[in-house]
């Protein structure tokens, strides 16, 4: 645990100095002062980024995946069968998924790791397996405090060992069956949203089961009584090991000064979390997109963030994470390529 607290030491805030200084210099470009919105918002982010070193710049863009099964499925939560965990994370090797093809678009590399997928090992994954599936968070903790802590330290240096090959820009993806079960106890719990108002469809699941749902997610709640203060409680009671994988992720990039791309609901529930364990990590999330799962607003709006996209997707892996990051893209190609009023001997207001 003494290492976990010298890393989540490493987060530090932002550089207010460089973000101020690329926005006085996006305010000079060839456009009306604040023309481009949001995307001269999210260069500015991104200056403020140390890993960045005060550029709005990214090379190397990589997506990991974090896939797991879970107990939780066995409560007739969701109607997909267990083993496409294990077939789709088969299928992302081949590179023909939702998102391996958009990652493809955003030049982008996809890492897949298995945290817990209940098969033996599949090649071309990253093994980091802790267990064939997390426990039944309706009748128990999905995982132990130790466990917990482990696969979070874990999924943290791997990110840092990443930054060291060149990648400074993150995106982080998910794969597990009747994941969004724990997802939506992880948001109940860290927003105090009644299960109801949180536990959406997931993978088509029959408005006629959400009642059933809801419940199920209550139950582990009750159960297991996780401390809402504690990140890393919530996440080893009510969670499973690709949401706590993803957190580590997002934990990991901060403490090397990097940005971390969310993806959709399971993605929120982690940076929930990750908050919650180092609130300091807030800066350097970037919201893809809205998820169409229900309870993705509550999650958003208690994480103070708006996504810049609304594509009416959830479909996860990390697929809105991948077409967010073309966004990422213009926002560096706005800094770095277009001319500046000054050069053209234009004046206009406010410049």
């Amino acid at each position: 645990m003494q290492i976990l607290t010298s890393l989540l030491a490493e987060i530090v805030p932002p550089d207010r100095a460089a973000m101020e200084r690329v926005q006085l210099y996006l305010n000079g470009l060839l456009k009306p002062v604040g023309s481009l919105g949001r995307l001269e918002a999210l260069a500015v982010q991104l200056a403020g980024m140390p890993g960045l070193q005060g550029q709005p710049q990214v090379k190397r863009k990589s997506i990991l995946v974090m896939c797991a099964d879970h107990g939780v499925w066995h409560e007739g939560v969701t109607v997909s069968p267990r083993v496409v965990t294990a077939i789709q994370a088969a299928n992302m090797i081949q590179r023909n998924t939702g998102v391996c093809v958009l990652a493809a678009q955003a030049h982008a590399e996809v890492e897949i790791i298995d945290v817990g997928i209940d098969s033996d090992p599949i090649p071309g994954l990253v093994n980091m397996k802790v267990a064939r599936g997390s426990g039944n968070i309706a009748v128990g903790p999905a995982m132990t405090r130790t466990q917990a802590e482990e696969l979070l330290l874990e999924t943290m240096r791997y990110t840092r060992e990443r930054t060291a090959k060149g990648v400074t820009l993150f995106g982080v993806g998910e794969l597990g069956m009747a994941n969004t079960t724990p997802a939506a106890a992880i948001v109940s719990v860290l927003t105090a949203a009644a299960p109801e108002e949180v536990v959406g469809i997931g993978a088509n699941l029959p408005v006629s089961q959400l009642q059933h749902k809801a419940a199920v997610v209550a139950r582990a709640i009750a159960v297991n009584k996780p401390d809402p203060q504690d990140g890393l409680e919530v996440l080893a009671k009510v969670g499973g090991f690709d949401l706590l994988g993803m957190t580590g992720v997002m934990l990991g990039a901060a403490s090397c000064g990097l940005p971390v791309v969310l993806d959709g609901f399971l993605s929120y529930a982690s940076a929930l979390a990750a908050c919650r364990i180092a609130p300091g990590v807030k800066p350097y999330l970037i919201p893809s997109h809205l998820s169409a799962e229900k309870g993705a607003q509550i999650a958003l709006a208690s994480l103070g963030l708006e996504p810049y996209l609304n594509m009416e997707m959830r479909l996860g892996e990390g697929s809105g994470a991948a077409l967010a990051m073309q966004l990422v893209d213009a926002a560096c190609a706005i800094y770095n390529e277009m001319g500046t009023l000054a050069a053209s001997n234009i004046s206009l207001p406010g410049a």
